[in-house]
């Protein structure tokens, strides 16, 4: 019989964890992603789009072997689409054979047609479910896009790791699982949420480090490409945009210029891929002719 795998002992441990998935977390970061593990705590980071906090996620279930489930929040999700919901096609059709057969006992009838096998399990209720590999990683995204309403029904998930269905009971959870709140911070969550998880606010990360996540996501990119785009996004990231790039338009950026068999930035080429890095109309234009010549040159310099 197979042992499930140990969660990590330390920070360290966890960063060597995440890196070998070239998840490269700041100490912060691992830190309170450890703490969480270690206390059984849910994970609540914050930040700008494109950080890597999805990307933690997967970098946890794939490190430890768990299996992921994501819930991805919209404008109103609600219960049926986040937890369960009843097939009601499939009851119906019981209903019907149990009336065609002489079915009288109606108390009976109530309490076969709310079994387990016409639950239809969403992913809050998929997660607590007991998994061979442990328990899995519950990746609740982009939180601030749902309604508050859901907020306070994930109250009792992230307290006590249970759901209660009114016509079949309460399912909890044997393990609990791992979870990760993502929230991109368009609204304010609501404290009684917060106060149940670590807090954790995920920042742009510093030069080395991005150069260190391109070479480990890209690893056949040149040395001096990359140091130009890195150097390059981290000066455009100090300019006055309506949405700066993130990692993930920086590694976005990255596989376009070497699509294009890029060695070097330049002026003409950042123009004309501008739209892999940034995703406003207004911030493209302004990165024109002397501002944009200003930063190319800069990045050049800062690269050497």
């Amino acid at each position: 019989m197979s042992t499930l795998p140990a969660l990590p002992a330390s920070v360290d441990a966890l960063g060597a964890l995440l890196s070998a998935e070239r998840y490269l977390a700041d100490r912060a970061l691992a830190t309170v992603a450890f703490l969480s593990l270690a206390m059984g705590r849910p994970l609540f980071l914050e930040g700008e789009a494109g950080v890597g906090k999805t990307e933690i996620a997967k970098a946890l279930a794939a490190a430890l072997g768990r299996r992921l489930i994501r819930l991805q929040c919209y404008e109103g999700l609600d219960i049926s689409s986040a937890a369960y919901e009843w097939n009601s096609a499939a009851q119906m059709i019981a209903i019907r054979l149990a009336e065609a057969v002489g079915e009288s006992d109606r108390e009976r009838l109530a309490h076969d047609v709310f079994d387990e096998r016409y639950l239809i399990k969403r992913p809050l209720l998929q997660a607590l479910e007991p998994d061979p590999s442990g328990a899995p990683v519950l990746l609740i995204d982009e939180i601030d896009r749902a309604d508050e309403a859901f907020e306070a029904f994930l109250l009792e998930i992230l307290s006590d790791f249970q759901v209660t269905i009114p016509e079949f009971g309460t399912v909890r959870a044997a393990t609990p699982p791992l979870v990760v709140i993502t929230s991109n911070r368009t609204r304010e969550i609501h404290d009684a949420l917060k106060r149940r998880c670590l807090y954790h606010w995920v920042d742009y990360p510093t030069a080395e480090r991005e150069m260190a996540i391109v070479q480990a996501r890209l690893p056949d990119v040149p040395v001096k490409l990359a140091r130009q785009v890195v150097a390059f996004v981290q000066a455009l990231r100090r300019q006055d945009l309506f949405k700066a790039p993130g990692v993930a338009e920086t590694l976005d950026w990255v596989r376009a210029l070497r699509a294009l068999d890029a060695r070097v930035l330049s002026a003409p080429l950042v123009a004309d891929t501008a739209g892999a890095l940034l995703k406003y109309q207004d911030d493209i234009a302004a990165l024109r002719g002397e501002a944009l010549e200003k930063l190319v040159a800069e990045a050049a310099a800062a690269a050497k």
